[in-house]
């Protein structure tokens, strides 16, 4: 019966089927890893800001510095840098509210004036009524609000929590994490094992080029919105600079939404003619960094098209919130990197790969095509 099956169909047949299985195993590991989501967060943020401290680390073990101490050394001057940084952020944003209330005061008796004596020409008492069904829908849902308040309670208790798990396993990662990482390949057959190795230090050393880049592109992202901010006279020049350089690490989608709310409080604060000011500075940052910094930065260790980041942010926003368009492009870093060093990296050793310097170093796939070899099977014999 077999035979009379129509070549095509039976083809089509086993290709849908191993299809299915796939979406399926990644459906269940998704599941698994949202249901488990309060440990793997914070254990993907952990291993994010070893890949940025692990540099450091290594330069003091290389410098005789126990690598106990080393550790220590790097995770204070990272949380005191951290947490100085907040700390001034929080207390420049207070200082500036009282000026950006007037300001905003101005703004809106402006827009009165617009609405009543502009084109529209709205009467006093239409503005009144719509101020005052405002106020109404907002006692009327008061009992909602209270409960969105109780939730952000807990958010920042959960929050807190994840934070110090986040803390507790970063010290192990940059103490050990080498040890770590061959507990783990332990459990890979030992026919492959070399392999598998190499193609995790690929996808760490990835992991390494894209946080160091992407710290880069922040800081200067940061700092050109920053100074442009400042000569337009936009008040809170120093929290919006640091909400740039914090939604920098989410690629395109960050940038826009930080410039976006720097262009609106310009809009507020200082008018129409600020507002497009800033907006060319942040459009003129932002061709800076798509077209100079990420493609000169990131190097030849993580190649992602455009397309691939954007979807991969999208479906991380999709899957997880905030938390997975943060760790998306990571993620795809890694994976790429792994995958084709296990396509194409047939000779390399584990003691070879420089995880910490990958950037100098040629990727995996990347060199001329043989046209004496057949190429297009992966080889996993060693």
């Amino acid at each position: 019966m077999t035979g009379l099956v129509p070549t095509g169909l039976r083809v089509s047949a086993a290709l849908a089927w191993r299809f299915l299985m796939v979406i399926a195993a990644l459906y269940v590991i998704i599941w698994l890893f949202g249901y488990f989501s309060h440990l793997v967060v914070p254990v993907a943020i952990a291993l994010l800001l070893s890949a940025l401290m692990a540099p450091g680390v290594e330069r003091l073990v290389k410098w005789r510095v126990p690598r106990s101490a080393a550790a220590a050394l790097v995770m204070i001057a990272g949380i005191a840098v951290l947490g100085g940084l907040l700390t001034f952020v929080v207390i420049t944003f207070t200082n500036g509210l009282p000026e950006l209330q007037s300001q905003v005061s101005d703004s809106l008796e402006q827009i009165r004036t617009w609405l009543t004596d502009g084109p529209l020409h709205l009467e006093a008492e239409q503005i009144t009524a719509f101020i005052n069904d405002t106020i109404d829908t907002i006692q009327e849902n008061q009992a909602a609000i209270t409960e969105g308040a109780l939730t952000t309670a807990t958010t920042i208790g959960e929050i807190l929590t994840g934070f110090l798990l986040t803390v507790f396993v970063l010290i192990f990662f940059l103490y050990d994490g080498p040890g770590i990482w061959q507990f783990m390949i332990r459990a890979v057959p030992n026919r492959v094992r070399d392999r598998v190795d190499v193609a995790g230090r690929r996808g760490f050393g990835a992991l390494v080029s894209y946080v160091r880049a992407t710290a880069a592109v922040a800081l200067v992202d940061a700092v050109g919105i920053g100074i442009g901010l400042a000569i337009v006279g936009v008040p809170l020049v120093i929290p919006l600079s640091a909400l740039v350089f914090l939604s920098a690490f989410v690629p395109i989608i960050g940038a826009v939404l930080a410039g976006t709310v720097a262009v609106l409080i310009a809009l507020v604060a200082n008018g129409f003619i600020a507002a497009l000011v800033v907006l060319a500075i942040v459009i003129g940052v932002m061709q800076l960094e798509s077209h100079v910094l990420q493609p000169w930065l990131l190097g030849r260790a993580v190649r992602l098209h455009p397309l691939a980041v954007v979807l991969a942010i999208t479906a991380g926003l999709l899957a997880a919130g905030i938390a997975g368009a943060l760790l998306s492009v990571p993620l795809l870093a890694v994976l790429n990197a792994g995958i084709r060093s296990l396509v194409h990296d047939n000779e390399t050793e584990p003691e070879d790969v420089d995880v910490l310097h990958q950037d100098d170093q040629e990727p995996p796939g990347d060199d001329k095509i043989d046209d004496t070899k057949d190429d297009t099977k992966a080889t996993w014999q060693p």
